[in-house]
């Protein structure tokens, strides 16, 4: 039984900005530009508009293991805060019309190429250098099925647990009980496969790996919405376990540091345009140096 009064949709929808919880400002019923505002272009071919989050993270970690293989993949990465709605600026929307980090633009060939959505960034990555994703082949069709399965399965993690375990304006238990069973089947999937793969497809550390990490392989290391603890992510030994080893990668290393306006101010690199900013243009450093 409930004391609360229970919520009876009205007969047609109208947006109420103020009850969108911590992203009422990144979130509304349209899309389109709200503001004019070009975007930067750095002196590398390619150009990343983004933000740590774990979509974010994907791409930039790509970015430093294909640096690390020895590819000219050099790149600039500039911060888009979404909290201040840069996402809705008219540069922004022009690359990605549905206003979402991360965004690319890849100026390596005659024509500058547009691409957003994280997995299709990683796709055009690979196929670019050939590299992380097998060229034909079961191989290549199996990194293809988990980079997919991620992109259609973080949205109940991040969307669904995430948001009502950790950001809705009040805890709920309906929603948190529906999203933390169905996070917790899905960590159940990774760790069955991961029982009998030393990576998640191919045989070998793929863009997959890239994809998955950034969102079950920090919950499994106890860093989502600090939520370890709550879903037993102990239990998943074998996510553990990959997580691990991915996270002791110095290109996964330097990527989750990219893009990132928070947290400790010496794993914070607002924005990276040369490989020396990982050593001269920390947070921590630009601070002391004020």
């Amino acid at each position: 039984m409930t004391d609360q009064t229970p919520y009876v949709p009205p007969r047609v929808w109208t947006w109420d900005s103020e009850s969108g919880g911590t992203f009422a400002s990144t979130n509304r019923p349209i899309a389109g530009p709200t503001h004019d505002k070009p975007l930067p272009v750095g002196k590398h071919p390619f150009q990343l508009y983004s933000l740590a989050t774990p979509n974010g993270v994907k791409v930039t970690v790509m970015f430093e293991e294909l640096l690390a293989a020895g590819y000219d993949a050099e790149y600039d990465a500039w911060l888009i805060n979404i909290g201040e709605g840069e996402q809705f600026g008219s540069g922004f929307t022009e690359v990605n019309p549905n206003s979402k980090i991360p965004a690319l633009v890849d100026r390596s060939g005659p024509e500058p190429v547009n691409v957003f959505e994280s997995g299709a960034i990683l796709m055009h990555l690979a196929e670019r250098f050939d590299a992380f994703l097998p060229a034909a082949g079961p191989a290549r069709t199996e990194v293809i099925n988990w980079l997919m399965w991620q992109m259609g399965s973080a949205p109940y993690l991040g969307g669904g647990f995430g948001h009502f375990y950790a950001y809705a304006p009040e805890k709920m238990e309906y929603p948190i009980n529906r999203f933390a069973m169905e996070a917790k089947r899905q960590l159940d999937v990774l760790d069955r496969h991961l029982a009998n793969h030393e990576w998640m497809a191919g045989g070998a550390y793929s863009i997959a790996d890239m994809a998955i990490w950034p969102w079950y392989g920090n919950l499994a290391l106890g860093r989502q919405y600090d939520a370890g603890e709550f879903l037993s992510v102990h239990e998943y030994e074998h996510v553990v376990d990959w997580a691990k080893r991915i996270d002791a990668r110095p290109a996964v290393q330097r990527g989750k540091m990219v893009n990132r306006p928070s947290g400790d101010p010496a794993g914070q690199l607002r924005e990276r345009h040369d490989a020396s900013d990982f050593e001269l243009r920390t947070q921590d450093k630009l601070d002391a140096a004020e």
